[in-house]
């Protein structure tokens, strides 16, 4: 048995060699959203079965499952003679929502690595590309009611062979997507991260042996799951019920639904999602991978001392999702799936299991990444462009403390990129970036702050899309606390303001310069009764300008000092 100290270390290596990945992709690569929004992520899975075995810390939680159950797909797809089998040096790449993935713009490279001609595991890496074709500049098309409308869509196929790109596949891909020129810096960004991780594994596994490392992996999963046992015996057994709703589905523009009840026996939950809407016509189904994904990150924010390995995954089991919006397949639209519903599947796990732990859950986040697509022709420099903003919103409010202002997603550490950046790459101003005051949740502890900003184009022509959500009902207060601000969209052209009639989903909206889009992002839900609230807090928030006095005195009667 391989003793405490030899297991830290190598866990801790196994880490480092995913983190190293991590920061190659993001210093190489050439898109913002990647290089300074980080939104990617890189991972270690099983040779076998394509089970996690480690993660970058930096990396996006919602890729925790999603890399692993495209990794299986790869793996069955290669036992099946589908797919190729791989040789030294291949690099497979694969974006397919129904192959175990998100929307198409995440586009996965997954790696062997050999050891005495066997494949020892399997390397994968997800970067979100700033196009990958379809109807719109940006691939989030509110409107798209097929698979085909929102871009290009690749099975597991060969991109590099024995460690050289496939131009014949690179120029099929580059033909099928927008400022494809710019891709190949991606492209390699993503390949070298691979390369990386995997000398530094050869250096971990020439330093402790692969026998070393294979059984520390083995030990890995084994105390993941316990530990995961022992956080859910944390809570009381019982069912705890909850329900989340988006917007609309883009097409249709009525509320989706998702109905969950999570049940705790013995040392195990189930997430039964029965009852929550049928399939929908526009892009907001989500695929089964990013559906139990999405419940597990939720898991990880209530239990993040639990080690991130298919091990943690064990005593979770979710149910319900056939038939469902959850579990979409081929052709239905999933472009919402990663950015959106991902995050209302997990406000609706907080939900359930605040009512458990309350003093281990948040009231409900922002919960929508603000995906923003714009796209045209830059003049000034003679090309075309496609430019992808992803926003924060506020955190909800927690036993002890406000949320947090302007964080990251529910399903990521991805950060909206400068405004300096932006501005140096796209014909763009950002002519307002400050909090949306007065967007948190009222409680005992409110909710953060969302996001309010500005654009405006410069020259050129251009069309913007929004897949975005929480436009209808805002993020959810928990414990008698209230719910945080709405989502708002507005498009100023001709001087004239627009406001979507999907609230925050619209596409192929025509821009000219002078004409401008205004975003402000939800704040968090607020987390117990407003009565409580202390009132020197309250009184600094006012004095800050985060309330006026009498949003203040609306939201919390009675508890602001007399002036």
């Amino acid at each position: 048995m391989i003793d405490p100290v030899t297991l830290a270390v190598i866990q801790a290596g196994l880490q480092q060699v995913c983190d190293e990945m991590d920061l190659t992709f993001s210093r190489a690569a050439f898109s913002p959203v990647i290089a300074e929004a980080d939104d990617r992520s890189d991972g270690i899975y099983s040779a076998t079965d394509g089970s996690l075995i480690a993660q970058g810390a930096k990396g996006l939680p919602v890729f925790v499952g999603v890399m692993q159950f495209s990794t299986r797909t790869i793996l069955e797809r290669i036992r099946d003679g589908i797919t190729a089998a791989p040789e030294p040096g291949d690099i497979y790449i694969v974006n397919d929502p129904y192959l175990g993935g998100t929307h198409l713009m995440d586009v996965r490279f997954a790696m062997p690595v050999w050891r005495c001609g066997e494949i020892f595991c399997w390397l994968s890496n997800t970067g979100h590309w700033p196009d990958t074709g379809g109807a719109v500049p940006g691939g989030f098309s509110a409107s798209a009611i097929s698979a085909e409308q929102e871009g290009l869509r690749l099975p597991p196929v060969k991109l590099f062979k024995k460690g050289v790109l496939d131009q014949e596949i690179y120029q099929i891909i580059c033909s099928n997507i927008r400022v494809s020129e710019q891709r190949i810096g991606d492209v390699k960004a993503q390949a070298s991260a691979l390369m990386v991780g995997a000398d530094r594994l050869a250096g971990l596994l020439d330093r402790y042996g692969d026998a070393t490392v294979t059984e520390a992996i083995a030990e890995m999963r084994r105390l993941a799951a316990r530990q995961m046992r022992a956080m859910i015996g944390l809570i009381p057994a019982g069912a705890y019920q909850a329900r989340a709703y988006i917007d609309s589905d883009g097409v249709v523009n009525e509320p989706l639904t998702i109905a969950l009840t999570v049940t705790r026996k013995d040392d195990d939950l189930t997430f039964d999602f029965s009852g929550s809407s049928d399939p929908c016509r526009g892009p907001m189904n989500s695929v089964r991978a990013t559906t139990l994904s999405s419940v597990y990150l939720a898991m990880r924010h209530i239990f993040p001392d639990v080690p991130i390995s298919a091990g943690a995954f064990e005593p979770l089991h979710v149910t319900g999702i056939e038939g469902t919006f959850l579990d979409a397949a081929y052709p239905r639209p999933v472009s919402g799936c990663a950015a959106e519903v991902s995050q209302r599947i997990a406000e609706a796990v907080f939900a359930a299991l605040v009512q458990a732990v309350p003093d281990r859950v948040t009231a409900a986040p922002a919960g929508t990444s603000g995906n923003f697509g714009l796209g045209g022709n830059d003049p000034e420099k003679g090309r075309d462009f496609v430019m992808y903003q992803i926003s924060g919103g506020g955190y909800g409010g927690f036993a002890g403390g406000d949320g947090i202002a302007n964080g990251c997603s529910t399903i990521g550490i991805s950060k909206a990129p400068p405004v300096e950046i932006m501005e140096q790459t796209y014909p763009v101003l950002y002519c307002h970036y400050a909090l949306h005051e007065g967007s948190g949740g009222a409680g005992e502890y409110r909710g953060g702050l969302g996001l309010d900003y500005e654009i405006e184009l410069l020259r050129g022509e251009a069309r913007a899309s929004f897949v975005m959500d929480h436009g209808r009902t805002g993020p959810q207060g928990a414990l008698g606390g209230g719910d945080g601000a709405v989502n708002r969209v507005e498009v100023t052209r001709d001087s004239v303001v627009m406001v979507p009639e999907h609230l925050s989903k619209a596409q192929d909206i025509a821009l000219k310069p002078g004409d401008r889009v205004r975003v402000r992002t939800p704040g968090g839900g607020g987390y117990g009764d407003p009565a409580r609230r202390d009132p020197a807090s309250l009184a600094r928030d006012v004095a800050l300008g985060r309330y006026s006095r009498a949003e203040a005195e609306r939201l919390w009667p009675g508890v602001l000092p007399p002036t």
